[in-house]
C-alpha cells in the first residue's frame, strides 16, 4: 500500500513483548485511519464490560494516511480507548511531532495493552520498541517530564505523556505534548496512568511512501499558498480561536456561571482583543501555517498558551474576568495533565454546589485562589478533589438531591464552551457527539446563528449536524488532519480528496468519504450500545436539563430556553436520517448497508436490532 505504512506496533506492557503486524488492506479501505482504525480495533479486540482502568483495556495512538506529509495542518494523531469518564468510546486528537515521527518510524498506529510493573515509558525508534524506567519522571508535571525525555532522546523526539492527574487516575486527565497540546478529554490520560505508562517517546528515520510523491509535494505547496491568500488569514493569525469570546458574548452563547447564562459582564477582559495586546509568542502543530496557539505571560510570570475553550471554561464559566489569572489556571491544567474544559466545568459545578449548600466548600464565583486550590486538589485527588475527579455526572449522583440539575454534561463528558439555551442544532450536536458533549465533531453553532436561531427546530438542522459530523468527525478524524483551514478560512474540501489520491493512489469523492464517516459513526454507536446493553436509550442523546428548564435571565435573549418536545422531534429526525431506530441504535439494514454486517451480528448478542 502507498500512503499507508501498512504496519501496526503492538506492545504488551505486562510482558514487554513487541509485535509488528502488517494489517490487511481491507482495514485501510474501510476505515482509512485515525479514529476509523481506533474504533475498529477496539470493537474487534476489547472484551465488552472491560474496566477502563484495568490492564485489559486497550490504548491506541493512530495516525492517518495524510499524517506527516508536507500538507496543511497534517501533524495530528488520534488517541483512543474505552473511557473511564463515560464508560463508552473515548478519543481525542492532538497535534504533535509524535504524529509525524510515528509515520516516520514506519507505523500507522501503536496499540498498547497490559500494565507495567512499575512507572515506565515506551521508547519507539524505527523497528526498536522497549520499555524504560520512568521512576524519576513519575510525579513530575508534563513540562518538566517532557524536557527530561527530550534531553535524553533528542529535541526532535515526539513525546506523548501524562501529568499527575493521569497518574492519579483523574477521570478527565488528558495526554499532553509540546507544553500544552492536549487530547483525549474522556480520560485517555487516566488510561495511561492505570497502565503505569508515563510517556510514549517516538523517533523515526524513514518517510511514508506516497503513490505520487512529486504530485503530492506540489499539491501541498499549492495548498499552503492558497491558505495564505484567504481573506481572514491575517485576523486568524492575530487571534486564532480567541475571537470566539466576543462572538459568543454578542450572541449570548458564552458559558457563564456554570452555563446559567450566555453573557458575562467581564467578557471584554478575557477577549481576543485583550489577548492580542498580551501575546509574547505563537505556537502551532507540525506542518501548520495557520498557527492558533497564542502564548501570554500569566499572573505568575509564566508562559501559557490560550485558546477559546480554556479561556471560556476557566474564565466566564467560573466568573473570572482577568485573562492573566485565567492563563495561570490554564497553565496549571496543562502541567498537571487535566482537561481544561472538564476542569472549568467541574470548578463551575463545585462553585454552584457550594452556593446551593450541596457541597461543604469555601469557594465563590470568580474565586481565583479557590480555583487554583481546587485544580491541585483535583489532580492529586485530595479532599473534595477526590469526589470531583470522577467528573460532574458521577459527582452529582453521589451528592444527590438537586445536584444533577447543575451537572452540565452529555453521557458523562462535560460540555465544552457553548451555551445552548437557544441553539437547538448545537445542542443536538453536543448530544449526538460520539464521545459525549464535545464541539469538535459538529460545530454548527456559527451556521445556526447566521441562518436564524429562532427558526423552528427544522430538519435542516439535523442535516447540518450530520453533514458536519461526516466532515469534521469523519473525514478529518480519519485522514488525520486539522479542520481549521476548512472551517475557519474556507479551504475547500476538494483539496483533501486530491491529497488523498496523490498519497494513496485511491480515487475517491467527498460523497464516498461521507459514507466512510457514516460507517465509523455507526460503529462507534454500536460500541456504546454493546457496552451499555439494555440500559441504552434515547435519553443518552439529550443535552443538559438546565437548557430546557432554566431560562436565561440576562442578555438580549433573556427568557430563552430549549423546548423539550421540539428537541425530541429534532432528535428523531436525526435518527431517521441516519437510519437509526427510536432508541438511537443503528438499524440492521443500516449496518449492513454500511458494510457492518458482521458487527451487526455481534451487536445482536447485546440488544435487539430493528
Amino acid at each position: 500500500m502507498k500512503g499507508w505504512n501498512g504496519r501496526l506496533l503492538r506492545f504488551d506492557l505486562s510482558t514487554g513483548k513487541k509485535i509488528v503486524e502488517e494489517y490487511p488492506k481491507d482495514l485501510a479501505e474501510r476505515f482509512v485511519g485515525g479514529r476509523g482504525f481506533a474504533v475498529k480495533l477496539l470493537w474487534d479486540e476489547l472484551r465488552p464490560g472491560t474496566d477502563p482502568l484495568s490492564p485489559e483495556n486497550i490504548l491506541i495512538f493512530a495516525a492517518g494516511p495524510l499524517t506527516g506529509y508536507a500538507l496543511p495542518s497534517s501533524g495530528k494523531l488520534v488517541v483512543a480507548s474505552k473511557s473511564p469518564l463515560t464508560g463508552g468510546y473515548g478519543d481525542g486528537n492532538l497535534g504533535s511531532i509524535a504524529a509525524v515521527n510515528l509515520r516516520r518510524a514506519g507505523y500507522d498506529a501503536v496499540i498498547i495493552t497490559g500494565r507495567a510493573a512499575k512507572p515506565s515509558y515506551l521508547l519507539v525508534e524505527d523497528d526498536r520498541a522497549e520499555l524504560r524506567d520512568a521512576s524519576d519522571l513519575w510525579g513530575l508535571d508534563t513540562f518538566k517530564a517532557e524536557a527530561r525525555l527530550k534531553d535524553a532522546h533528542g529535541r526532535g523526539s515526539g513525546v506523548l505523556l501524562i501529568g499527575p492527574a493521569g497518574e492519579n487516575l483523574v477521570s478527565f486527565a488528558t495526554v499532553v505534548s509540546q507544553e500544552g497540546r492536549a487530547g483525549g478529554r474522556p480520560g485517555m490520560g487516566a488510561v495511561m496512568g492505570s497502565k503505569n505508562l508515563k510517556a510514549l517517546v517516538i523517533n523515526g528515520s524513514g518517510e511514508p511512501q506516497a503513490h505520487d510523491p512529486k504530485g503530492l509535494r506540489e499539491l501541498g505547496q499549492e495548498g499552503y499558498q492558497s491558505i495564505l491568500k484567504r481573506d481572514n488569514y491575517g485576523f486568524w493569525r492575530r487571534q486564532g480561536t480567541m475571537a470566539t469570546v466576543e462572538w459568543c458574548q454578542v450572541n449570548s452563547t458564552l458559558p457563564t456561571y456554570n452555563f446559567r447564562e450566555g453573557v458575562f459582564e467581564g467578557a471584554d477582559a478575557i477577549s481576543g482583543t485583550t489577548m492580542e495586546k498580551m501575546v509574547v509568542k505563537q505556537r502551532g502543530c507540525p506542518n501548520c501555517n495557520m498557527i492558533c496557539g497564542n502564548v501570554v505571560v500569566d499572573s505568575e510570570g509564566r508562559e501559557s498558551e490560550l485558546d477559546y475553550e480554556n479561556v471560556a471554561m476557566l474564565g466566564s464559566n467560573i466568573g473570572l474576568g482577568d485573562l492573566r489569572k485565567v492563563a495561570t489556571l490554564n497553565r496549571m491544567c496543562d502541567e498537571l495533565g487535566l482537561d481544561t474544559i472538564g476542569a472549568g466545568n467541574t470548578i463551575g459545578f463545585a462553585m454552584e454546589s457550594a452556593e446551593m449548600g450541596a457541597l461543604d466548600l469555601d469557594i465563590t464565583w470568580g474565586d481565583f485562589e479557590g480555583a487554583k486550590g481546587l485544580i491541585e486538589d483535583l489532580a492529586y485527588r485530595r479532599g473534595v478533589g477526590d469526589l470531583l475527579s470522577l467528573g460532574v455526572k458521577k459527582a452529582s449522583e453521589r451528592l444527590g438531591g438537586e445536584a444533577p440539575k447543575w451537572a452540565i454534561h452529555v453521557k458523562g463528558l462535560e460540555c465544552s464552551a457553548y451555551d445552548c439555551h437557544l441553539v437547538p442544532g448545537m445542542a443536538l450536536s453536543f448530544a449526538t457527539s460520539p464521545i459525549g458533549a464535545h464541539h469538535k465533531d459538529a460545530w454548527v453553532i456559527s451556521w445556526e446563528i447566521s441562518t436564524g436561531r429562532r427558526a423552528e427546530y427544522n430538519p435542516e438542522k439535523a442535516d447540518k449536524v450530520i453533514e458536519f459530523q461526516r466532515i469534521r468527525g469523519g473525514m478529518f478524524e480519519e485522514f488525520v488532519t486539522c479542520r481549521f483551514p476548512w472551517i475557519e478560512l474556507g479551504f475547500e474540501l476538494e483539496w483533501y480528496v486530491k491529497f488523498f489520491e496523490a498519497a494513496t493512489g485511491v480515487k475517491t469523492s467527498l460523497e464516498e468519504m461521507y459514507s466512510l464517516g457514516d460507517r465509523v459513526y455507526a460503529l462507534i454507536r454500536a460500541f456504546w450500545v454493546r457496552e451499555f446493553g439494555g440500559r441504552w436509550g434515547r435519553e443518552q442523546d439529550y443535552p443538559p436539563s438546565r437548557w430546557f428548564d432554566e431560562p436565561l435571565k440576562e442578555g438580549p435573549i433573556k427568557g430563552s430556553h430549549l423546548d423539550r418536545e421540539k428537541y425530541d422531534k429534532l432528535l428523531q429526525t436525526y435518527y431517521d436520517k441516519r437510519g437509526w431506530d427510536e432508541r438511537g441504535i443503528p438499524r440492521k439494514a443500516t449496518l449492513q448497508r454500511l458494510g457492518l454486517g458482521e458487527e451487526a451480528r455481534e451487536l445482536e448478542r447485546y440488544t435487539t436490532l430493528k
